[in-house]
C-alpha cells in the first residue's frame, strides 16, 4: 500500500517554484512541487495480485479512463526512475485495467475486488488503458509490459468496438438511463461506435459522440502497433487500423457542421441522420482536446473553429464568473465551472499569456493546493462538488511539466500529418531547468519513502 509522504500537510520547507505571471497586475504563484504528486500519493496502493488499484478520490472506485489519465502524467519520468517503484506501479495499473475489461469491457468503474461499480458503456472507457501502454511502451521499450491479459483484453477491446459497430445487430447492451426502454436514442447507421454515455456519465442526447470517436480513432491505431510490437498479431493489428480508417472517415462526413457564427466545426453529438448537438464538454475526450491526442493539428482551421466556439459563451457549457472562466459540465450545478476544463484549455493554449490566465484563474479558485474539485461556483468558489478528484490533480501536474518545467509530452505522433498541441513554455530557459530538477528530484524523494 502506498503511503502519503510528510508533505502532504502544509510545511513552510517544502520544495516550491515560483512563477511570474503577466496578469495585471503581475502576480506570482508559488507551486509546493509535492502536491504534484498528490495523486500518486494517495490514490495508488499495491494489491496482493501484484496490480495497482488506483482510486479515483473521494469515490472507493477505478475508473478506467480516471487511473489511465492518473497515472499518464508521470509516465515520462519511468527511465529515469526505471531502478525504484515507478515503472512496476505504472505497469501494475496497466495489468490492473486489463483485469477490468475482461471482467467486464462495457463497464467503465470497478471495485477493489474487481467488481462492477458502474455499468454506463463509454467509447472513451476503453481507449485510456490502450492510450496508457501505448505511452509506457514508448518512453520505456519495457517488454515486461507484454504480459498475456494485456493481449487478451486488446482483443476484448477491438471485439467489443466492433460490436458497438454494429450495435444494432450485435449488442445486447441495455440501460436504465436510456431513453426508448433503455436502448438509447434512434440514429441511423455509420461506421463509427455507437455509445450509451458521454465523458461525463451522463447520457447521450445523440449516440455518435464525437470527441469519443476521435479518441478510439487514435486508440485504435495504438492497438494496433502494440499488437504487432508485442504478440506479432498481425489479423488484430489489420482490424483495428481498418476500424480507425472507418471512423475517422464517419466523423469526417457526419461529424463537420456549419455553424453562422463560428463557420465549419466538429459537432460535439450526431445521430447520422443530419441532427446534431452543439456544444463542448469539460469532461476529455472533448473537442478542445482534440489537439491533445493528436487526432488533429492545433493549427487546423476546423478544429481552430471548434475551439473557438468551445470557449465561447455560444457554447452552452462555457461559463463565466467572478473567479474563474470555463468549461461546465451537464453532470454538475449550471453555471458551474470544471478546474479540469480550465486546464485543458492552458494545455491546448496559444500563448504564455493564455497559460497564465487559467494558472491565475486556477488559483483564485481554489486551487493553491493542487488538490483540485470536480467542479465550483465562479462566483463562490467555496461551493464546489466532490472534495478529493484525483483526474484534474494528475493533469494540472502534467500542465505544470509541460509549461513550467519545459518537459514536453513523449508520445510520437502516429500520423505524420499530425503534430499534437505543444503547450506554451514560461519564459526562461534557466528557470524552466531549474523547475525540472526541482519537481525530478521531490518525485525521488516520494519514491525513496514507498
Amino acid at each position: 500500500m502506498l503511503q502519503a509522504p510528510a508533505y502532504a500537510f502544509p510545511d513552510a520547507g517544502r520544495p516550491h517554484i515560483h512563477l511570474v505571471l503577466a496578469t495585471h497586475p503581475p502576480r506570482v504563484l508559488t507551486i509546493w512541487v509535492g502536491d504534484l504528486y498528490h495523486t500518486l500519493a494517495v490514490d495508488f496502493s499495491t494489491e496482493d495480485d501484484g496490480t495497482v488499484y488506483v482510486e479515483t478520490g473521494d469515490i472507493p472506485a477505478m475508473w478506467l479512463r480516471d487511473s489511465s489519465a492518473q497515472a499518464m502524467p508521470y509516465v515520462r519520468f519511468a527511465p529515469v526512475f526505471e531502478s525504484h517503484e515507478l515503472s512496476p506501479l505504472i505497469r501494475g495499473v496497466i495489468e490492473r485495467n486489463s483485469k477490468n475489461v475482461l471482467t467486464d469491457p462495457y463497464a467503465n468503474a470497478f471495485t477493489q475486488d474487481y467488481k462492477v461499480w458502474e455499468e454506463k458503456w463509454e467509447v472513451d472507457s476503453l481507449s485510456y488503458p490502450v492510450g496508457l501502454a501505448w505511452s509506457y511502451w514508448n518512453v520505456t521499450r519495457d517488454r515486461g509490459m507484454f504480459t498475456l491479459r494485456l493481449h487478451w483484453a486488446l482483443a476484448h477491446i477491438l471485439a467489443t468496438y466492433e460490436c458497438e459497430q454494429r450495435h444494432l445487430t450485435c449488442s445486447r447492451y441495455t440501460s436504465r438511463y436510456l431513453v426508448n426502454g433503455g436502448h438509447g436514442p434512434y440514429y441511423a447507421k455509420t461506421w463509427m461506435i455507437w455509445s450509451a454515455f458521454r465523458p461525463s456519465d451522463e447520457p447521450v442526447r445523440y449516440p455518435y459522440n464525437i470527441p469519443q470517436q476521435m479518441f478510439a480513432a487514435v486508440a485504435l491505431q495504438e492497438l494496433a502497433d502494440l499488437a504487432e510490437i508485442g504478440y506479432r498479431d498481425e489479423g488484430l493489428a489489420a482490424r483495428a487500423r481498418l476500424l480507425s480508417i472507418q471512423v475517422r472517415a464517419s466523423i469526417e462526413r457526419y461529424g463537420e457542421v456549419y455553424d453562422f457564427r463560428h463557420g465549419w466545426m466538429y459537432a460535439y453529438e450526431v445521430d447520422g441522420y443530419g441532427n446534431s448537438e452543439l456544444m463542448d464538454d469539460a469532461n476529455l475526450p472533448n473537442l478542445i482536446s482534440a489537439s491533445l491526442y493528436a487526432y488533429t493539428s492545433p493549427d487546423d482551421v476546423l478544429y481552430e473553429d471548434t475551439r473557438d466556439f468551445s470557449l465561447s459563451t455560444d457554447n452552452p457549457f462555457y461559463y463565466r464568473g467572478a473567479y474563474a472562466a470555463g468549461l461546465g459540465s451537464s453532470h454538475t450545478p449550471t453555471g458551474w465551472v470544471w478546474p479540469l476544463g480550465m486546464i485543458v484549455r492552458a494545455l491546448t493554449a496559444d500563448s504564455w499569456d493564455e497559460v497564465a490566465l487559467s494558472l491565475a484563474q486556477l488559483r483564485a479558485s481554489g486551487g493553491s493546493e493542487a488538490v483540485f474539485h470536480e467542479s465550483l461556483d465562479p462566483d463562490r468558489p467555496w461551493r464546489f462538488t466532490r472534495s478529493a478528484f484525483g483526474w484534474p490533480n494528475a493533469t494540472y501536474a502534467e500542465l505544470l511539466f509541460r509549461s513550467a518545467a519545459g518537459i514536453p509530452a513523449v508520445d510520437p505522433p502516429l500520423d505524420p500529418f499530425v503534430w499534437p498541441a505543444k503547450t506554451p513554455q514560461m519564459p526562461g530557459q534557466i528557470e524552466r531547468w531549474n523547475n525540472a530538477g526541482i519537481m525530478t528530484a521531490e518525485l525521488q524523494r516520494l519514491l525513496s519513502s514507498f
